[in-house]
């Protein structure tokens, strides 16, 4: 979740000697000198942040045992449990909180754990032309540049066949440089397939990375979230503001007057069982009130549910 937060005292400091230092000055700060009681130094980011990728980071170096590892600044036991549910549900993890293939795999790329199984299934349902667009529109602050950047930036379409041949190392460096690409971008290849007009193919890939966000319309009002009943609302920016959609998944939580999702899109909730069967599975309906039978999807796993009953580290022999 994106939520705007006060600066810390050291931080503010900061920004006024940046600003000083191309000269002798006054710094004026626009808030009140109240605010300034702000905490004195900003809570280390890993204390703050999801930690799936950084763990699966760790895992593909061979750490296993992370509550033992020794952080700089140790995040929360809690916050690890979470992000191995997270790799665990993702596939990465097997049941004795070791990489699987996948994990492997998802480890190679520079992505969030999510992107990266979305970008991996979009392979085998064969969207992942569709798919590596969409990544790097959610990894880029803005989508549009302005004309002139856009005039002495724009590239023609080359034809790199030269990667299909023998012997193309020093082809691929020198095209590399040509266009400023790290040429280790090349490492390894994935098949580019093209879904057309098959938008379906689309969604399931993106349900495959991000069925943690699914959410539910609500019929009084909005939506709520699938794992932690959550009520959230579709951003006013997006295409889908609009339409009734009973089920969606977003990729991130904006906290301004309400709780929105953004980057939103519309599912079948069938899809949440078959490309997630470790995080969910269909309800029992002898054990479920009657409104939670009209649902029949549940979450297997949830972040305040016997945390601890989930193998969280495992040493080898």
């Amino acid at each position: 979740m994106c939520i705007t937060l006060t600066i810390s005292q050291a931080s503010a400091k900061q920004r006024a000697g940046r600003a000083g230092r191309t000269g002798p000055g006054k710094c004026y700060r626009l808030y009140k000198e109240s605010v300034y009681r702000m905490s004195p130094t900003s809570v280390p980011e890993i204390q703050r942040i999801n930690l799936a990728a950084t763990t699966l980071r760790m895992k593909a170096m061979g750490i296993n045992d992370l509550l033992s590892f020794d952080f700089m600044d140790p995040p929360s036991p809690q916050a690890l449990i979470t992000a191995m549910e997270q790799l665990y549900g993702l596939g990465a993890l097997d049941d004795e909180g070791l990489l699987t293939k996948l994990g492997r795999k998802m480890a190679e790329f520079p992505l969030d754990p999510r992107l990266s199984k979305m970008l991996l299934a979009s392979v085998d349902l064969g969207s992942s032309d569709e798919i590596l667009t969409i990544i790097a529109m959610i990894q880029t602050e803005t989508y549009s540049i302005g004309p002139e950047r856009n005039k002495q930036w724009q590239i023609k379409r080359e034809p790199i066949s030269i990667l299909e041949e023998g012997h193309h190392g020093q082809h691929l460096q020198r095209w590399c440089s040509k266009f400023v690409i790290v040429v280790t971008f090349f490492r390894y290849k994935l098949d580019v397939l093209t879904a057309g007009k098959n938008f379906t193919k689309i969604r399931q890939a993106i349900a495959a990375g991000f069925f943690f966000h699914a959410a539910r319309k609500d019929p009084r009002e909005g939506y709520k979230t699938l794992v932690e009943n959550q009520p959230v609302y579709i951003h006013p920016s997006s295409a889908l503001f609009q339409r009734q959609l009973d089920w969606v998944l977003y990729h991130e939580l904006v906290m301004t007057t309400k709780e929105y999702m953004r980057e939103v899109t519309a599912i079948d909730p069938k899809w949440l069982i078959e490309l997630a069967p470790r995080f969910f599975k269909v309800a029992d309906p002898t054990k479920m009130s009657k409104r939670k039978r009209q649902e029949r999807v549940e979450p297997l796993y949830h972040r305040y549910h016997e945390p601890n009953s989930w193998r969280l580290s495992k040493r080898r022999a």
